[in-house]
């Protein structure tokens, strides 16, 4: 499906989107330095810890929200709260209101997320899913590409304005969304309007995500994404210390009397650079490429390739082989990102969509609590086995999903 067929709600959301996620990536990879000058490193790691647990509050109560009341109030509510959780980060003068105001901007972000995957599949042909989710996929690696360039100028020495222009677009795109986006919630997911206490809401929301996660099906997949999440997330943590520790610096280019060599450190930023940059490049086409695959062999190849590709790299310190191998990895991390988007707006009811895109999360939460146990395992354990670790975890889960399929 093309750009110009596209719904104008997709199409104001992925502007807005885009932009509000470049404005993201300026700031975020920058807040754990700011609160560790501000609390010293003891205190902000504790801090930082309260990050993940606002994450899967928010998205499982965003889900709820936008089955009980629809997609776009809350969308608003997610969007109005970051906006003024910003202006209030930009005129605050205490750094806990400054920490307050980042963990409202997480909570913003995590209600606003369910509604706006949900909205995706419910004006989306099935068949068209996996592309619209791809170019979703591509507008927010665009930020996590060129954000973190930015940030280090405009955080570093402009940050208040920073916080001030991040009010501002948050704000406009909230009156957007207000004005031009319309309410996408099937008719009859549509409940008769009733009377709510917090107490009903709460346990309303315990029963039914009880019920999404006694779900045999949902909770296979759920189990499969957080290993092949405590896989992807060695990028920024095993393999980091991989490079820093095994790799050589090396010369990449040699002509003559010329060279150009990098630091250990140097060719780790590259290694994440590549990725990146495949990731904003090759996602869609990937998608194209596997446009006829089944979502049970996509989600089989991408934790087998991602597994062989960090595996094959705790064999070499030649900077080209890791460069091929990072490739191979990343392939297989950039094709799984829109089915798994596809695959819960299809298996999921029309009625609880959101509820299952809320709890679809956990994985990422989850697997990101779980990821840094290769650190302390490779306190015991050499680069080969720790890498073989990661592989087996990701054969693990490409056996979860060769299961999960089989039942339904």
């Amino acid at each position: 499906m093309s750009w110009f067929k596209w719904d104008l709600n997709l199409k104001i959301r992925l502007m807005g989107e885009t932009l509000f996620n470049m404005l993201f990536w300026m700031y975020f990879p920058f807040m754990t330095l700011f609160f560790s000058d501000a609390f010293g490193k003891t205190i902000a790691s504790m801090l930082m810890t309260v990050i993940p647990l606002v994450g899967i509050i928010g998205g499982l109560f965003g889900g709820y929200l936008s089955d009980k009341v629809g997609r776009r109030p809350t969308m608003l509510l997610g969007a109005f709260m970051q906006s003024a959780m910003f202006a209030l980060f930009a005129l605050s003068s205490s750094q806990w209101i400054e920490y307050i105001a980042y963990i409202g901007v997480g909570l913003g972000g995590s209600i606003y997320t369910p509604a706006s995957s949900a909205m995706v599949a419910d004006i989306t042909p099935e068949k068209d899913r996996r592309m619209v989710f791809a170019t979703f996929v591509t507008g927010k690696n665009i930020g996590a590409v060129f954000g973190p360039l930015l940030g280090s100028i405009f955080f570093i020495h402009h940050r208040i304005e920073l916080l001030w222009t991040c009010t501002l677009v948050t704000l406009i795109y909230s009156l957007v969304i207000l004005w031009k986006i319309r309410e996408t919630l099937p008719m009859k997911a549509i409940l008769p309007h009733e009377s709510y206490t917090m107490s009903k809401v709460f346990k309303e929301q315990w029963h039914n995500y009880g019920l999404i996660l006694r779900d045999k099906v949902f909770a296979i997949y759920i189990l499969a994404g957080i290993l092949v999440t405590v896989a992807f997330m060695q990028l920024d943590m095993y393999l980091a210390t991989y490079v820093k520790e095994y790799v050589p610096a090396q010369t990449l280019f040699a002509l003559k009397n010329w060279s150009f060599s990098l630091s250990n450190s140097e060719i780790f930023g590259w290694m994440l650079g590549l990725n990146g940059l495949m990731f904003v490049l090759l996602v869609i086409p990937v998608t194209k490429w596997f446009e006829h695959w089944s979502d049970r062999n996509v989600f089989i190849l991408s934790s087998v390739l991602f597994g062989l590709g960090m595996f094959l790299i705790g064999l070499t310190t030649n900077i080209w082989l890791l460069f091929i191998f990072t490739f191979i990895f990343t392939i297989g991390e950039l094709s799984r990102s829109p089915v798994t988007q596809s695959f819960v707006s299809d298996y999921a009811p029309e009625h609880a969509r959101g509820q299952y895109m809320g709890a679809s999360n956990l994985q990422y939460s989850i697997g990101r609590f779980f990821a840094p146990l290769t650190i302390f395992l490779s306190s015991w354990l050499g680069p080969i086995e720790v890498f073989g670790f990661i592989f087996l975890v990701t054969l693990i889960s490409a056996a979860l999903y060769v299961k999960l399929f089989r039942l339904i």
